[in-house]
């Protein structure tokens, strides 16, 4: 069965995955919108290759699941050197040129604001695509003061917590955020350490959207040159679809 639109849903569901069975198993679940990246669990995420990027959008090519790319070259910190912010322009034209529907991005100066120049670069080169701000928004002191600056740079959506760990736990903030985003025409998605449990309570609030990885680890050992025993993450329909019928019970409520 085919995707509802979003428009037919209220609150939105983004689901973080990183291979093609995961945008499967997410698009099947219930999901409008996926952010595809690589090394989720071990960094925060990080850009993914070309190659998946180009799967992925072919993959659900006319399902009507929107696939948005993260570019983000390193774990750690924002803060980029003027190489990396060139590194990141470039991938950002690469995954637009691969299928992909958006990009997201983020930076930060050393005196933690937005790097409004690098900002302006993705910008850019995204050439009227879709540009979420990632979670880099959640080390400023005041958020909802930053989203002038970010709809200005021609930022579509911002994922959040509400600079809290978890986004269920700065509910006050998200709907501040939420109801400025209104104002400005940026769409706030809460994210950061999403459960179940929670879309109420952020369906509540008032955003735009709920964004979480939905993953589970599969044990696989791959030896000494193979990372050891971690195994790997796979994205969970059980997961995925709990999350979809929360928020569709929420907006229905």
């Amino acid at each position: 069965m085919a995707p509802v639109a979003p428009a037919q849903r209220g609150v939105a569901l983004e689901i973080a995955v990183q291979d093609v069975a995961g945008a499967r198993v997410a698009a099947a679940g219930g999901a409008d919108r996926l952010e595809l990246c690589a090394a989720l669990a071990g960094t925060g995420g990080l850009t993914p290759s070309t190659g998946m990027v180009a799967a992925v959008a072919d993959a659900l090519r006319g399902a009507g699941v929107g696939v948005h790319v993260l570019v983000r070259p390193r774990a750690g910190g924002f803060v980029f050197a003027d190489d990396e912010v060139d590194v990141q322009v470039r991938d950002v034209r690469s995954a637009l040129d691969a299928g992909a529907d958006g990009v997201v991005v983020g930076a930060m100066t050393a005196d933690g604001v937005v790097d409004t120049a690098a900002l302006a670069a993705f910008v850019a080169a995204a050439g009227g695509a879709d540009v979420t701000f990632h979670r880099a928004i959640d080390q400023v002191p005041d958020p909802v003061a930053v989203l002038d600056t970010l709809a200005a740079a021609g930022v579509r959506r911002v994922l959040t917590s509400g600079g809290a760990p978890r986004a269920g736990e700065a509910l006050d903030v998200l709907a501040a955020l939420a109801a400025r985003g209104r104002e400005l025409g940026v769409e706030i998605m809460a994210g950061g350490g999403v459960r179940v449990e929670d879309v109420p309570a952020l369906v509540g609030a008032g955003v735009h959207a709920v964004h979480l990885s939905a993953r589970r680890t599969v044990v696989a050992d791959g030896g000494p040159g193979g990372g050891g025993t971690g195994g790997y993450d796979v994205t969970d329909p059980h997961v995925v679809a709990a999350t979809r019928a929360a928020l569709d019970a929420g907006a229905g409520a």
